[in-house]
């Protein structure tokens, strides 16, 4: 009789998790029990390019330095890892609107968006990784949840990003819990000269769409500005999504004499929004999530070969959920309470790294601390109280992490190594040692070999440990889930009009984080998140740039992932990108970019993504001074009316276009 019972609650209990996933998995934050899914500092340019000609023709000379790899700028001909790098004049030829319009165009990188909407929320993966694998960083400030352990971006202006580089696979001998990689976020710098330059833009378009952003940067006195201000609002481009979004960032660089400088920034943001509306459950999903964020930052020159950083943090989020029934008669009346959910998360953090250089030597030494602490409340309506959900569940979880970890970069010739290491302790899961090497060989001219291998970590978010959840007992006893990975790689100018990069990797992961029903145990049988079999990851990437012929270039990327065991034998993932531009160099630019992808879901989820969705960008500079420029530019978004969503729910929004004018002083 027992088995009876507990097999039929099992199944309204799943039907319940399942409606409460679809309600709420598209918020940004992942609370795997409840089904609520939803830079360092400095500025790359800390070390010298020796060998600009030797590969990426097709950069600017600025962007063939990156910093994530190691936590210190090199020329990225040095870095063994597979690492893409977006530009904010890339951001601003796309006319994007949040981050996860940027990271959607990354070869290996799959953004899950709730629509594609405006103020559409994006979980992130990279090359097959889970979003809380995906380190996400905003000048050196993480921004993962404590709660789900994924990041939410629709929380970063995109107006305020100076460059996005993106590390595909493990990176935690630099970073920590960096399972499946990590989008580092570096915002704009400073200004150094006495007349402030910056830009103004406005656009509008369908729905009420509209996008008003402005910036200032120079220099008062000694110290250096940068100061940003934005709103973005939308009746909703499908479905009544509604949004409403302010935010606000500055950031100020005080030279204290000629080798010693002081930084700080201060951010917030307000994002809001009907996130989804869903038939289906007869659910509506209103968010408001409120960001907090802020650095204070010490740089000096110790002595000719030795430098010091410092860097203090805080992010304060709050997310707020609402969960209400839509009124079709499914599970209540028009306006009943489902669930509302508040997570208030505070994080403060500390950072500290001295780099040595001498010789073929660059090395790097440094520590990490931080406190993070969640508050969080689950109120329920009176269907989940029926199945002996409590009305109101509080819990206030927190975790102390403290890491130390090193590495240099060998330089010798043609040849340079990199090996790596991190000491990482918590007070939930305990100690982890992440250790990696990797190389770069010169093999010709224009031609670099790369290989890494690495061994990787996550920790379980703070709602599987320690907070708990409907339906969900905490787990203490989990462990992080960890990860050997192997990649090599191949990135030539194989012509002098031709750039390839080709990537192959392979992830072997354990621990991996599974749902138990029931195993929670009496009185209530709630479940319970263990740790339980491996996951392979493994797949290529390759990616392709040609150098303007006749004013038109080319650009093309194909990413494909295999994922065994998973819910069924293997996961098949794969995406193509493919863009043609145009830039006659003096007033017209114009760019097509297509995008497709290939999930396998689950077709009870009546998904739909057979097509590519091709956005169309044109710029044109109408008036030009010395001092100014002005243009004028037009986004046709989905220009073919494509169908690309995983949820019959969430389709994305058919063909809306917006234009609007930008003025650069």
């Amino acid at each position: 009789m027992t088995s009876v019972f507990s097999s039929a609650f099992l199944r309204i209990r799943t039907c319940l998790a399942m409606t409460l996933l679809a309600a709420c998995c598209l918020t940004g934050v992942v609370t795997a029990g409840t089904a609520f899914a939803a830079s360092s500092s400095g500025d790359g340019n800390e070390a010298g390019i020796t060998t600009k000609d030797e590969l990426l023709l097709f950069w600017d000379e600025k962007d063939l330095y990156v910093q994530s790899a190691t936590r210190n700028g090199k020329p990225i001909s040095q870095a063994a890892e597979n690492i893409t790098v977006v530009t904010s004049k890339e951001i601003e030829d796309m006319n994007a609107h949040n981050v996860g319009e940027v990271l959607n165009r990354i070869t290996g990188l799959f953004v899950d968006s709730s629509g594609l909407d405006l103020g559409s929320s994006s979980l992130l993966h990279i090359q097959g990784s889970e979003e809380r694998h995906v380190l996400v960083l905003v000048d050196g400030i993480t921004w993962n949840t404590l709660t789900g352990g994924n990041a939410e971006t629709m929380t970063i202006p995109v107006r305020i990003i100076d460059r996005i580089e993106v590390i595909k696979g493990p990176a935690s001998s630099s970073w920590g819990s960096a399972l499946g990689g990590v989008i580092n976020i570096i915002t704009k710098k400073a200004g150094d000269t006495r007349v402030p330059t910056g830009t103004m833009s406005v656009s509008y378009g369908e729905r009420n769409t509209s996008d008003l952003s402005a910036g200032i940067s120079g220099r008062a006195g000694a110290a250096g500005y940068y100061i940003y201000a934005g709103r973005q609002e939308s009746d909703g481009l499908r479905d009544g999504r509604d949004f409403r979004s302010n935010s606000f960032f500055s950031k100020f660089n005080v030279p204290v004499s000629k080798d010693v400088s002081l930084g700080f920034s201060l951010g917030y943001s307000e994002p809001q929004s009907t996130l989804a509306v869903l038939p289906s459950f007869d659910l509506l999903n209103h968010a408001i999530i409120r960001a907090l964020y802020a650095t204070a930052s010490l740089d000096a020159a110790v002595a000719q070969d030795l430098k010091l950083n410092l860097q203090l943090q805080t992010l304060k989020q709050k997310f707020d959920l609402n969960n209400s029934v839509l009124g079709l008669g499914m599970i209540g009346n028009a306006g009943d309470l489902f669930q509302d959910a508040v997570y208030d998360e505070k994080t403060i953090g500390a950072a500290g790294k001295l780099v040595w250089t001498k010789g073929p030597h660059t090395a790097v030494l440094g520590v990490d601390f931080s406190h993070g602490s969640l508050d969080q409340v689950l109120t329920s309506g009176a269907l989940l109280q029926s199945f002996g959900v409590p009305e109101v569940l509080s819990t206030n979880p927190d975790i102390d992490k403290w890491a130390v970890y090193a590495n240099d970069t060998i330089t010798v010739g043609s040849f340079s190594l990199t090996p790596g290491i991190r000491f990482d302790h918590n007070n939930i899961t305990g100690s982890f040692t992440s250790p990696s090497i990797g190389a770069t060989y010169k093999l010709a001219e224009r031609t670099i070999l790369r290989a890494s291998v690495a061994r990787g970590f996550t920790i379980p978010p703070l709602s599987l440990t320690s907070g708990g959840a409907i339906f969900l007992d905490p787990n203490p006893s989990l462990k992080p889930e960890k990860v050997w990975s192997y990649q090599a790689g191949v990135e030539s100018g194989v012509t002098e009009y031709l750039w390839v990069k080709a990537t192959v990797f392979r992830h072997d992961l354990s621990n991996n984080l599974v749902r138990s029903p029931l195993a929670g145990g009496p009185p209530l049988f709630n479940d319970l998140e263990v740790n339980q079999g491996d996951i392979k990851r493994q797949g290529a990437e390759l990616e392709a740039d040609t150098v303007p012929f006749h004013n038109f270039s080319l650009r093309a990327g194909f990413a494909y992932v295999k994922i065994a065991p998973s819910l069924k034998d293997s996961l098949v993932n794969y995406a193509y990108n493919i863009g043609i531009r145009y830039d006659d160099k003096k007033s017209l630019e114009a760019q097509l970019f297509g995008h497709y992808v290939w999930w396998n879901a689950d077709g009870a989820m009546n998904g739909k993504y057979d097509a590519f969705i091709w956005d169309l960008n044109v710029r044109k500079k109408i008036y030009s001074t010395e001092m100014t420029d002005t243009e004028l530019f037009l986004t046709a978004h989905n220009l073919f009316n494509g169908s690309q969503y995983a949820s019959g729910d969430m389709k994305n929004p058919r063909r809306w276009v917006e234009a609007g004018l930008r003025f650069k002083f």
